[in-house]
């Protein structure tokens, strides 16, 4: 305990990290998700099967190969980045998590009645018009608890960062159990907790908002 007491201001440091981690991939997978769920519900076939390949490709990798590929790979094919620890992170997490916001907004999408577009062609709504203006919107409401948990799973997946040169909760904590022995126990629910602080708000107000936005089906 006086370890994790007089080492708080480090972790509170990776805390941040951590949460800057999962705010910043988060934003982005929700943008590159919905993007991909639009592809794989487009009449056009090309960017079906570009969206179908993605979801399948990417949800059927090991994250912690998707790091190693943004970290280790990439750079061999001159994608480099401004920081080491932090943006490879970003972009593997993004692209990892965006599979599954795909796959939790089209099931979200495929809830909507078929008349409703139907109807919206009826009148002369473009695809694009019908999807933005009537699809979308309920697709989200409808999708709002099984994307807060994928937010859940994101934020224990930044843990993965620790292996690949991004100070964050689990870097920290392994730093302090070593330098600490005897105090590993309390170091290990001290930063169990930390993650904690970010999920256990994320449940709740996944709750709020589903009750907030919900509708008569």
């Amino acid at each position: 305990m006086e370890t994790f007491i007089s080492e708080f201001g480090t972790i509170w440091g990776a805390f941040l990290a951590t949460l800057s981690l999962t705010a910043l991939s988060g934003v982005l997978s929700l943008v590159l998700g919905t993007v991909l769920a639009t592809m794989r519900v487009s009449p056009v076939g090309p960017l079906r099967s570009f969206g179908t390949a993605y979801v399948e490709i990417v949800r059927n990798t090991p994250l912690t190969l998707m790091f190693f590929f943004w970290v280790f790979v990439a750079p061999s094919f001159g994608i480099l980045f401004p920081e080491l620890g932090f943006w490879p992170a970003v972009v593997a997490l993004t692209v990892y998590t965006s599979a599954f916001v795909c796959e939790a907004l089209r099931s979200g999408i495929n809830s909507v009645g078929i008349g409703q577009a139907e109807a919206a062609r009826s009148i002369g709504l473009t695809f694009g018009q019908t999807l933005s203006q009537i699809v979308l919107p309920q697709a989200w409401r409808t999708a709002v608890p099984p994307l807060i948990s994928v937010l859940i799973a994101l934020t224990k997946n930044t843990s993965v960062a620790a292996g690949f040169a991004f100070t964050e909760l689990v870097a920290i904590q392994q730093r302090l159990t070593n330098a600490h022995p005897s105090d590993g126990l309390f170091i290990f629910f001290g930063i169990a907790l930390m993650y904690l602080v970010i999920t256990i708000p994320l449940g709740l107000a996944a709750g709020q908002i589903e009750r907030k936005v919900a509708f008569a089906r």
